[in-house]
């Protein structure tokens, strides 16, 4: 146990304590902050929380992540959960390439994958608007406005599908093969055995992708950070993540970054522990009856 738990204090015990510890401390300026002793840290309390709380950049970056998510959670499990059970179907040609492939874009580095798509996206560089101005149909923009976040979006299903679909597809194959036959003898088509079989069967795997893809969205950072450069939409701030970035690294208030850090962490510890909750419950009482 020796090994894990000293990687655990070092690469998350830690970090986290000393964001705690940034969180409630701020720095002091005397005078014109000029000179040695001019700036001091002292404790503050939870004056950065209040700070963090009351700016309105963070609420914006949350309901902008909050849209995102609306997109990314569902297009991205059903699309996992139909290839699964196409894989899973009878009588599959080329079902290990096929797996392979929609599993590939998930070994892509994030960064990667958004450069990518990044000049895919670019009007000035992107086939697709090069075909569609050929055939004489309008190009959108997809890095201004609404259409932005189904642009990033679709990166987040691109590299993330491949991933819930094989948790689902292994949930799938480990259902017992009688099931599958005493449901043809009763004249299930494969359609009626994947709705009234299949998925039933599969939905703790489902609960555990959603819960994963949750916390995937709401810690969202790399895609938007990396399209920046290629669009004024996209601001500094935002996602909750970015706006982290920003105050630490660009305007060095590590202190209200901690805060807004921890607030963040809370907030995704709440949502987590509540869903697990709801969905045990909801377990026990199915148990019950």
């Amino acid at each position: 146990m020796l090994p894990a738990v000293a990687l655990f204090v070092l690469f998350f015990a830690l970090p986290v304590g000393y964001a705690l510890y940034l969180s409630l401390r701020t720095v002091e300026v005397q005078g014109l902050g000029l000179g040695s002793g001019a700036r001091r840290e002292v404790w503050a309390g939870l004056s950065n929380y209040a700070d963090a709380l009351a700016d309105p950049e963070l609420a914006a970056g949350a309901l902008r992540v909050l849209g995102y998510g609306l997109i990314v959670v569902p297009v991205m499990l059903g699309l996992a959960l139909l290839f699964a059970l196409l894989l899973d179907a009878d009588r599959v040609r080329g079902r290990s390439f096929a797996r392979l492939g929609i599993f590939l874009p998930y070994a892509v580095p994030g960064v990667i994958a958004a450069l990518l798509w990044g000049f895919l996206y670019l009007p000035d560089v992107s086939p697709f608007h090069f075909a569609l101005g050929e055939l004489g149909l309008p190009r959108p923009d997809l890095l201004d406005g609404g259409p932005l976040y189904g642009a990033l979006a679709n990166i987040a299903v691109w590299g993330g599908t491949g991933f819930n679909m094989i948790v689902i597809y292994t949930s799938l194959r480990a259902i017992p093969a009688e099931v599958h036959e005493a449901a043809r003898l009763d004249g299930c088509s494969q359609v009626q055995i994947a709705l009234r079989v299949k998925i039933p069967m599969v939905v703790p795997s489902l609960v555990l992708t959603f819960f994963f893809s949750v916390i995937a969205t709401l810690q969202v950072f790399s895609e938007p950070t990396t399209l920046k450069p290629l669009t004024n939409t996209i601001s500094t701030t935002w996602s909750p993540l970015m706006k982290v970035h920003r105050d630490a690294f660009a305007e060095g208030d590590v202190h209200t970054a901690a805060a807004t850090a921890v607030v963040l962490a809370v907030v995704t510890l709440v949502l987590s522990f509540g869903f697990l909750k709801a969905v045990g419950s909801r377990a026990r009482q199915g148990e019950s009856r």
